[in-house]
């Protein structure tokens, strides 16, 4: 146990006590302190090290003494390492940045220490030679290769040099990444403060959010803010009727990562996209690309380009058709545009407008059906009619922040009784130090590979839901909040039901273009009218959702879908090209490549990238969605398929494609490869078309 100490006491540092005295084990979050991280992870790198030292060591070459070993290896780090990392998303105060930004390439250097650790690989390189003739079973078969393509691909065959380079270059990538996400944090403080007037025209439950905001931010009584947070932004570019206003906001939303020289995002991605290029020829790749796909479902770059290509060119016949259609309501209407047509900060507003024209559905009206705490209800019932999860809140148990709920997730096993399935962690407000967009994240992940004497409890998973709603008297989403909420709901239940004997294979540590099958599965159920019906009820007077608006809702679900595929898209095609190049010039322009490439590509007019380069955490916060970013649309191909399974089935609760999805989808983890599990569930490879029918592009002047 590690201590600080001074002339009177002894301070006991919290991440190095034991927590078995905290409900389930939970992290004493009121201890902990950003000064108690320093010492933790010196004395959790120390721990880690030595139980490495421990296999390399031992005279025994067995799985259980080297692999089992290796999977258990690095507890005490993973305890503060897994706190840290969530609070560096969650509550990443100004004391804990310096913290983060210190630690970065110090636990990078440690990452890749253990690679190289002398003797540790050779261990584990016999094991791999061996591994079919041990009478292994398949999970330990599967973990064997998982854990030595891990050291290959952190550079264990590299000679000394090499390794030597590979750490430096690991370390500035982690020291500019930690940069790039506080830059990024910094730029989304921006606030845009408008009066009452200012808010006119636009619905009830954003004048309440921005009006929240406000009084959260200490601002006067007469003034409300909208922040960049996506859940307040673009509600606002939707309904605000001040073009003025609208642009002002789409400007600094749209330049997050750039608005202060002093804090350059587009010279940080430079670095970065370099770094990568080195990394990967140390790996013998031409570029990064290469190397990231190897171990993905795509394989090859080539594969996703033609995913991606197939996917663009429809989505651009359909967005300019919808642009089309929004230039002819504004004749119609009379508004004064100016010469240049539609521009970024009026498509929202304006494709709101058309929708209203066309199908009577306008979204301010349904959103009072959407209250969080309802469509929080509704998708713990979708968890317990699917795979008989119950939650109970623990309202006693304090948590990071006041706004964070906690539940006890319950499951009745065969024998009547119910057992402990998971703790689950709501965070949904945004708020400041919080990073944007929405993530699931691991307190503890699941295991049966415990050491011995280690309490059971250690094995159960500990998940946290984190979005950034805009928080209000009575908290409403829209249909795209609520399908955020579900989507992260779909990550949770892979990280809750995963049921892998070794943490290694456990959850999400599933290749990147899997990863989103389960998370845009669990979508699918905010859409079914018997869920709707139920949980879709207004928040003031509890009448339920009108049919003649629930039709509405799914009469207009394919209107706008081409500017919402190429708003992705070509996220997803800037990436591969960025990460396909073979030389970044002395004189490369981040800024001039992204407008040079969207030139090229026919990119539709009024329309900008949904995460440009300076903002696109998904790229320069960490690699593993680097050359990655196609994964939401691999997935959709799945998750369009697998949902088909329960359609067919002729019941979206059906049992038993419930529990194959849980099985297959939810359970599994890495512990089979991902294109088997999807054939075990489907009974074959995945369909694309279930995917371009729902994105309303296989019949493109029908979707219009």
């Amino acid at each position: 146990m590690s201590a600080s100490t001074s002339t009177s006491t002894t301070v006991v540092n919290p991440l190095l006590s034991s927590w078995a005295n905290e409900p389930f084990h939970l992290p004493p979050f009121a201890q902990i302190k950003p000064s108690h991280f320093e010492p933790a992870f010196t004395q959790g790198m120390k721990d880690h090290l030595n139980d490495l030292q421990t296999i390399v060591d031992t005279s025994e070459c067995s799985f259980d003494s080297i692999i089992a070993k290796y999977d258990q290896a690095g507890s005490s780090l993973s305890k503060v390492s897994s706190v840290f990392s969530n609070m560096c998303s969650s509550l990443n105060t100004p004391e804990l940045q310096e913290v983060q930004t210190k630690m970065s390439s110090i636990l990078s250097r440690h990452s890749s220490s253990t690679y190289t650790l002398p003797g540790l690989f050779e261990k584990i390189q016999e094991i791999h030679k061996q591994r079919l003739l041990l009478g292994l079973k398949p999970e330990q078969i599967r973990l064997v290769e998982r854990i030595h393509m891990d050291f290959t691909r952190a550079g264990a065959e590299f000679t000394s040099e090499k390794k030597e380079e590979y750490a430096n270059i690991k370390a500035e990538l982690a020291e500019l990444s930690t940069q790039f996400a506080q830059n990024l944090m910094k730029d989304e403080e921006f606030e845009i403060i408008l009066t009452k007037e200012d808010m006119e025209g636009c619905p009830d439950s954003l004048i309440e959010a921005a009006r929240t905001a406000a009084q959260e931010l200490g601002k006067k009584e007469d003034e409300y803010v909208v922040t960049l947070s996506r859940s307040l932004v673009e509600p606002f570019l939707t309904f605000s009727p001040r073009r003025d206003l609208r642009e002002n906001a789409w400007r600094a939303w749209s330049k997050r990562g750039e608005l202060d020289p002093e804090r350059d995002n587009l010279a940080i991605g430079t670095k970065i996209l370099r770094l990568r290029k080195k990394q990967a020829e140390c790996h013998g790749y031409k570029t990064f690309a290469d190397y990231q796909c190897v171990d993905r479902m795509a394989k090859t770059p080539e594969n996703v380009m033609d995913l991606l290509e197939n996917v663009w060119e429809r989505a651009k016949e359909s967005a300019n058709r919808e642009r089309l259609a929004l230039e002819k309501y504004v004749m119609e209407s009379g508004d004064d545009i100016g010469m240049e047509g539609i521009q970024p900060w009026d498509w929202r507003y304006y494709a709101e407008k058309v929708r209203v024209a066309k199908y009577d559905f306008d979204e301010s009206e349904l959103k009072p059906y959407f209250s969080l705490d309802k469509i929080t209800d509704a998708v713990f019932a979708v968890s317990n009619n699917l795979f008989g999860l119950k939650y109970v809140k623990r309202p006693d148990i304090e948590a990071y922040h006041p706004d964070v709920d906690i539940y006890e997730v319950r499951k009745t096993a065969e024998d009547g009784e119910e057992k402990l399935v998971a703790i689950f962690i709501h965070d949904n407000y945004a708020r400041p130090y919080k990073s944007s967009g929405a993530w699931m994240s691991e307190y503890r992940c699941q295991t049966k590979n415990l050491g011995e004497g280690v309490d059971k409890m250690e094995g159960i998973p500990i998940i946290s839901n984190n979005n950034n709603f805009a928080k209000g008297k009575n908290t409403l989403l829209s249909f795209d909040d609520a399908t955020t909420l579900f989507h992260e709901m779909g990550h949770g239940h892979h990280g809750m039901l995963s049921d892998a004997t070794y943490e290694r294979l456990s959850s999400t540590s599933v290749l990147t273009d899997f990863v989103e099958l389960p998370s845009q599965l669990m979508e699918h159920w905010l859409e079914q009218p018997e869920v709707l019906k139920k949980y879709a009820t207004h928040f003031e007077t509890g009448e339920v959702v009108p049919d003649e608006l629930l039709a509405k809702l799914k009469a207009a679900s394919n209107f706008n879908q081409g500017f919402g595929t190429i708003e992705y898209t070509v996220c997803a095609l800037l990436d591969m090209a960025l990460h396909q190049m073979e030389d970044y010039p002395d004189d490369f322009d981040l800024a001039k490549f992204e407008k040079d490439y969207l030139e090229q590509i026919g990119m539709p007019k009024g329309i900008i990238m949904r995460h440009r380069p300076a903002h696109f955490a998904h790229l320069f916060y960490g690699s593993h969605y680097a050359s990655g970013y196609y994964v939401y649309l691999w997935a959709e191909v799945l998750d369009a398929d697998a949902f088909a399974a329960f359609k067919e089935a002729g019941d979206v609760f059906d049992k038993e494609t419930a529990e194959k999805a849980r099985k297959f989808i939810y359970s599994a983890g890495n512990t089979v490869a991902p294109d088997e599990l999807f054939r075990s569930f489907r009974g074959r490879d995945p369909d694309i078309n279930f995917m371009l029918e729902k994105k309303g592009l296989t019949n493109l002047a029908e979707a219009q």
